[in-house]
């Protein structure tokens, strides 16, 4: 490493220090002899260090021929990133790597003390880090000069853009001198990254990653269908199945993160939270539980995720559907670094398979698809686990010798082993049963005389509730836990519809309708011929059982209607034809008061206002 003449010989000797035998495929590129001195345009997966080739790449331009750098009034390269935890990163990355070259680095991110960060700055630095925010803030209040530029480097552009921050980057790329180089790091390279490349950038070399191509090498992806309402039963069993040193599951919304947290936290997980509620503080505290093992599990969203680097991070669980396939490679790219493997599952219920085929398809990654694991699994998974135990193998002194002899004779072997188990189990919480989950059938019509032995329900909105298929088979569906191919014929009628659930789901369809508060808004669903609707298991919440705005819509907000969201639309008026609303207007009309003391019948009219000349 020391004697590669393509690095600044003192980021060799840190490289060297730091145990790089090998350089990964991204860092070879941009140091290739095409690439030197040149504005460069990366694609390269998250992880696939860009950190450390972004550094060797603009080494030689900012020290030329000389191995420490001198004083330095403005900064000579500055570093943009989405995130406050990826530029911090950054900058500690940066600061083994030049550490032999003088090199004086300044952070400038949201949620730090402002007024420090100019102090740093107007001490001089050669290289500053910070989010586009707080960069434009700083050079709007003249505490960062941009004139002495030689690069500028923007990490992960494609997620800055998705952040909005589209104008504060324009802002900051068009006070750069022009002549700077400016290199371009990101996953994807969308058409809003190269009109940027385009205009910003002079002849700039692509650079497209094996790893960028195609799906990352590293991380082996599952694909586990479960029943509706056993996702975060299936995960539960997931994460004892694995027992990953670290994990991290994805939710759609922070009201998922925290659900999800307390469920998991109270059945023995150690679990962190991380959502966009949280301070910078909180934020901070959790990443360190992560780091430092207090906690094993992060449960985030996306916009919390982006930018966080969780070092052996094992297990990566969608617990959620990416809505497309570059999130679902920025979520996954969290495993599967440096050389590591990492396992990838995406959590399937069995109504939403075909989106994550299509998601899986569009993303170009190929899954293994197969049912979460169940408690047999997950028991012989830990049975695996206890003879690898390194405990059993370690060696031991005298006097624990004599101490475990001692167990033995009071006890017997057999009652000190079964104790020992037990307190192995007592530990690990318990796995859960799932539902049978069917095995997905061709995607082609079936008949519907082929649907045969159905049990019949009714729910409570019929043609004149408007009523049609298109919002019932979903509202069916979310209601009772069912797929489409479990719902025989629906039968729209003028007050209720009755409709035809597969005898074998019937009983499962039913407990969900009472978990579910036996409906959704004012429509109650009820076995058919039963004159009482569904019971819930448990008292719904008064806005549940009863529809939000009652009397204004019946559940509606605003006290308007919605298709699927239960409750009755209001009574269409019956419009007369306009011949006869002309008559009705006519009769409606009132007589105009005529002028008292008039000869004859004249009609008092406002009188006009005086014409103004000029």
């Amino acid at each position: 490493m020391t004697t590669d003449t393509r690095i600044a010989p003192a980021l060799a000797r840190a490289l060297a220090a730091k145990g790089y035998d090998t350089l990964t495929e991204v860092q070879e590129a941009v140091i290739a002899p095409e690439a030197r001195g040149r504005d460069l345009l990366v694609s390269a997966q998250t992880g696939s260090g860009k950190t450390v080739a972004f550094g060797m790449a603009i080494a030689p331009t900012l020290l030329g021929d000389k191995e420490r750098f001198e004083h330095a009034a403005a900064p000579l390269a500055l570093i943009v990133a989405p995130t406050r935890e990826l530029a911090l990163q950054v900058q500690r990355e940066l600061t083994w790597l030049y550490a032999e070259t003088g090199a004086r680095l300044a952070s400038c991110v949201g949620g730090m003390d402002p007024r420090a960060e100019r102090r740093a700055l107007e001490r001089g630095c050669h290289i500053a880090v910070g989010t586009p925010g707080r960069l434009r803030d700083h050079i709007e209040r003249g505490a960062l000069d941009l004139s002495e530029l030689k690069a500028v480097v923007l990490d992960e552009a494609d997620e800055m853009l998705d952040f909005g921050f589209r104008e504060d980057l324009e802002f900051i790329l068009d006070g750069a001198p022009g002549s700077q180089r400016t290199l371009l790091f990101s996953a994807t390279v969308p058409k809003a990254i190269a009109d940027i490349a385009r205009r910003y950038q002079n002849d700039a070399l692509r650079l497209s990653t094996a790893g960028e191509r195609s799906q990352h090498a590293d991380i082996d992806y599952r694909a586990l269908t479960v029943a509706p309402s056993d996702r975060e039963n299936a995960i539960i069993n997931v994460l004892r199945y694995y027992e990953a040193e670290r994990a991290i599951v994805f939710c759609a919304t922070r009201e998922g993160v925290n659900r999800m947290a307390s469920r998991f936290g109270n059945r023995g997980f150690s679990v962190v939270a991380l959502s966009g509620e949280l301070s910078q503080k909180e934020r901070t505290h959790a990443l360190q539980s992560l780091r430092d093992g207090r906690a094993r599990i992060c449960i985030a969203t996306d916009v919390a995720a982006r930018g966080i680097d969780l070092p052996g991070l094992e297990l990566v669980i969608h617990a959620d559907l990416p809505v497309n396939g570059d999130t679902l490679k920025h979520r996954s790219g969290r495993t599967g670094r440096a050389g590591q493997r990492g396992v990838c599952v995406l959590i399937v219920p069995a109504n939403q398979r075909g989106k994550a085929q299509r998601l899986l398809r569009f993303a170009h990654v190929e899954a293994e698809w197969g049912e979460a694991p169940g408690p047999d699994e997950i028991k012989a998974r830990d049975r695996e686990r206890l003879l690898s135990l390194p405990a059993l193998s370690a060696t031991y002194g005298s006097a624990d010798l004599a101490e475990a002899r001692g167990l033995i004779g009071r006890y017997g072997a057999e009652q000190v082993a079964a104790a020992f188990l037990a307190h192995l189990a007592a530990e690990a919480p318990p796995a859960e049963e799932l539902a049978n989950v069917d095995a997905p059938r061709d995607r082609k019509p079936t008949p519907r005389d082929a649907f045969n032995g159905g049990t019949w329900f009714r729910l409570t909105a019929g043609r004149n509730q408007r009523a049609e298929p298109r919002w019932l088979l979903p509202l069916i569906c979310r209601l009772g836990d069912v797929t489409r191919r479990e719902v025989g014929s629906i039968r729209i009628e003028d007050e209720e519809t009755r409709f035809e659930i597969d005898s074998a789901a019937a009983g499962r369809f039913l407990s969900a309708v009472k978990a579910n508060g036996g409906g959704e808004g004012s429509i109650r669903v009820s076995a058919d011929g039963d004159t009482s609707p569904i019971a819930p298991s448990e008292p719904a919440s008064p806005a549940r059982a009863h529809g939000k705005g009652d009397g204004k819509g019946d559940g509606a907000k605003g006290g308007r209607f919605k298709p699927g969201m239960g409750g009755k639309p209001p009574k269409r008026r019956e419009r007369p034809f306009k011949t006869e609303r002309r008559q009705g207007d006519a009769r409606k009309a009132k007589p105009r008061k005529p002028e008292a003391g008039a000869d004859g019948v004249k009609f008092r009219r406002k009188p006009r206002r005086p014409r103004q000349d000029g």
